[in-house]
């Protein structure tokens, strides 16, 4: 039997593309796209070229990236290509590690006699709170948190990654993407923690037959709506793929206020309690984002009126990680998942949360009372009561109740010694992980240890070939 021919190959044959790039090798592919390592031909440098088979992940992705383009903590857009009838590609730049791998390698690897130190803890949580903090002050959602989409330079500046997923929560009428706007860049408690970015602004080519060269800038408010009109109204969604493709609507029907109407932490408290002449005409979200082990309990139980909340519990379960080097809520399904969350931090329940009971599913799944939660502290072993109090003020049901990015910059556990070491001092895994070799396990992806397929729940499959084809049994 055949193997399956490659996702893409139209890159390969893209004239607008090889004139200017020189693609290198294919570094790993995802859901919807296919990443190339790539020299830029008018200066040699290595770029990521990330070929998105999705229109609607391209558009996002472009949207948001543009949106925090001077975010030192976020991944730089150089460019994009965009034709008709061909996939979007987006030239990135090339970030040769990632959070994954740092765990990893403080595992099992040369530093695991040692793991990771306090200092370096901090340095990391520091990087990723300034590049979240960054998103939630321009009202965007990530949706797909997780240590393989923070990607790491070879001096240690991490970025956030892959925002295919992601969502800009506005208010019909509010665009924080105009001709004007500027995109927050957040300090670290503890003086600058990254370099500038280097300057990314190449010249525009102009369009040819093949299609258009476009220069990495923001879009203007004309051109947004013309793009949000075709979004909701273009026939692009994958039939074939319900789960991932379920359409959003335009914004989140929570985000009914204008800049006017902001506190000083305008997402402390999130609008959940906003009354329905807000929300009317505005599109639900999907419950179906993220990866499985960093989803917020909402999510699991299929809300569709969530905010950036669930940016700040995939947090938590990624410093967990990082103190303790294991996956907190590993779960096998979405049941589990949630089995697994209850198991540490007891019930949810109106006491807790007193919102939960309109939650889609709430009432459809149930569990058992859990009299003993075992609680954060055992997944925590020999963490300080500071480190364990910094992932519990994430890991709160009432998603309202969980800190900001920008209040845990000024925590004590950041603020106090040992402080976070300088970007220069940390250590950096010598290249991307052990996988790039040979590996089943897709290049910035937790795929392969978490998949969200229904198979999951009936338990170990075996697969044989046929004349026929294949046959599945499950054992």
């Amino acid at each position: 039997m055949d193997l399956p021919p490659s996702k893409s190959w139209s890159i390969h044959t893209r004239r607008e593309i090889i004139s200017k790039y020189q693609i290198l090798d294919h570094v790993g592919s995802g859901a919807y796209s296919d990443v190339y390592r790539a020299r830029r031909l008018s200066d040699n440098l290595t770029v990521a070229l990330k070929e998105v088979h999705d229109y609607q992940s391209a558009f996002r992705e472009i949207e948001a990236l543009q949106t925090l383009q001077n975010c030192p903590n976020v991944v730089v857009l150089h460019e994009y290509f965009w034709a008709e009838d061909e996939d979007a590609v987006l030239v990135l730049e090339y970030l040769p590690t990632d959070l994954s791998d740092v765990i990893r390698e403080a595992k099992r690897g040369e530093w695991k006699d040692q793991g990771l130190r306090t200092g370096e803890i901090k340095r990391w949580m520091v990087q990723i709170l300034c590049g979240v903090d960054a998103c939630h002050r321009n009202s965007i959602v990530h949706r797909d948190l997780k240590p393989t989409n923070l990607l790491i330079s070879a001096d240690g500046v991490l970025k956030l990654a892959d925002f295919g997923q992601a969502r800009i929560l506005l208010a019909p009428g509010y665009f924080a993407i105009g001709e004007n706007s500027q995109s927050h860049e957040q300090r670290s408690p503890n003086d600058a923690i990254v370099a500038n970015p280097p300057e990314t602004n190449p010249s525009t080519d102009s369009a040819d037959d093949e299609g258009q060269v476009i220069q990495a800038e923001p879009l203007r408010k004309e051109e947004a709506r013309g793009l949000s009109d075709e979004l909701r109204e273009g026939d692009f969604l994958d039939e074939g793929d319900k789960e991932s493709n379920i359409p959003d609507g335009d914004v989140s029907c929570l985000a009914t206020c204008t800049a006017s109407d902001m506190e000083e932490d305008p997402f402390k408290n999130y609008a959940y309690e906003a009354e329905e002449d807000e929300n009317e005409g505005l599109g639900p979200l999907t419950s179906c984002v993220g990866t499985r082990w960093f989803r917020a309990p909402e999510l699991l139980y299929g809300s569709t009126t969530y905010g950036t909340e669930i940016d700040l519990w995939s947090l938590g379960c990624i410093f967990a990680e990082l103190l303790s080097l294991e996956p907190l809520f590993p779960g096998t399904s979405d049941i589990d998942q949630l089995g697994r969350i209850i198991s540490v931090l007891g019930n949810l329940s109106k006491e807790v949360w007193p919102g939960c009971r309109e939650l889609p599913d709430y009432k459809t799944i149930s569990f058992g009372e859990v009299e003993n939660p075992i609680g954060l502290e055992s997944c925590l072993p020999n963490r300080s009561t500071d480190e364990i109090l910094l992932v519990k003020k994430l890991l709160c049901f009432h998603p309202a109740n969980r800190a900001t990015a920008m209040e845990l910059l000024q925590d004590k556990y950041l603020t106090e010694e040992p402080l976070p070491v300088p970007t220069s001092a940390l250590r950096i895994p010598s290249k991307h992980s052990d996988q790039d070799e040979g590996s089943p396990v897709e290049w910035g992806d937790y795929r392969a240890f978490d998949s969200d397929s229904d198979f999951d729940d009936f338990g170990p499959v075996d697969v044989t070939k046929t004349n026929e084809g294949f046959s599945i049994r499950f054992s």
